[in-house]
């Protein structure tokens, strides 16, 4: 008896809901679709179209974390390119400025015997003055002073709206009221510092403190062919941007210091 089973014909019915392939050869033949499986196609290609441009969306953007450090790391590499570049601008700006005064200056006060007091500041002995002002007391008054006792000259400038807005340093003023020991004694004018000027504190530049009286060929600036000049260190002490103090350092004073000269905006 012949047990083998006749192979049932497939139900047509069943192409209705499977995509059915003929293989020829090596190649499959897709069977096209059909109105009924047309919107199957549709959904398939949608969202593969939409998974195509999901993964080219999160390959543009960057990771929330990623993007964050990345930014972080270049403004900080900006900020410390910024920051060095100034710094070495300001350092080479600073070293060429005279007025990069210290705690320790080098002052000297000198006029001719009849002529006018200049007081002198410089950073050390042989740079260029930060500081040169005349005053209008005659150079003798002031020994006078300096013999009877202690001296103290004030040296005030007006504080207006022009110079604040300009930043301008306090020995940068050019114009100041001068008093000595409590009295007016006119005005005084900072100078910038002439050849004549250097030529005095070159001839003083080795003596580190001191007084006496320097022989000058040339008389026709009102002298008598005489300069005296007083020279020491000085204390410099900056209160604020509107008031500065000189004290003379005297070794051989156990008390006030003999000099003191004081700038004051107000």
């Amino acid at each position: 008896m012949d047990t083998t089973s006749t192979p049932q014909p497939q139900d047509s019915s069943s192409k209705r809901h499977f995509h059915w392939t003929n293989k020829v050869g090596n190649e499959d033949v897709q069977v096209p679709p059909t109105s009924e499986t047309m919107p199957k196609t549709i959904d398939e290609d949608t969202n593969a179209k939409g998974k195509e441009e999901q993964e080219k969306d999160d390959k543009a953007v960057p990771l929330p974390g990623t993007a964050a450090t990345s930014q972080k790391k270049k403004l900080q590499a900006v900020a410390i390119s910024r920051l060095r570049s100034v710094l070495t601008v300001f350092g080479k700006n600073r070293s060429n400025l005279p007025f990069g005064l210290g705690s320790r200056v080098v002052g000297t006060l000198f006029g001719y015997r009849r002529g006018h007091v200049h007081f002198a500041f410089q950073k050390d002995p042989t740079s260029q003055p930060a500081f040169v002002i005349e005053l209008a007391t005659p150079i003798t008054g002031l020994v006078r002073e300096m013999a009877s006792g202690l001296v103290r000259i004030a040296l005030e400038c007006d504080k207006d709206k022009e110079s604040e807005k300009k930043s301008l340093r306090l020995l940068q003023e050019s114009v100041w009221r001068t008093y000595c020991n409590g009295k007016k004694c006119g005005f005084a004018t900072r100078r910038e510092c002439g050849a004549k000027d250097w030529e005095i504190l070159k001839a003083v530049e080795p003596i580190s403190m001191g007084a006496g009286v320097l022989p000058v060929s040339n008389k026709s600036d009102g002298g008598d062919g005489e300069v005296m000049y007083m020279r020491a260190r000085f204390e410099r002490i900056v209160g604020s941007r509107d008031s500065e103090a000189f004290y003379m350092m005297n070794p051989d004073s156990n008390g006030a210091p003999e000099l003191s000269i004081y700038l004051l905006r107000v």
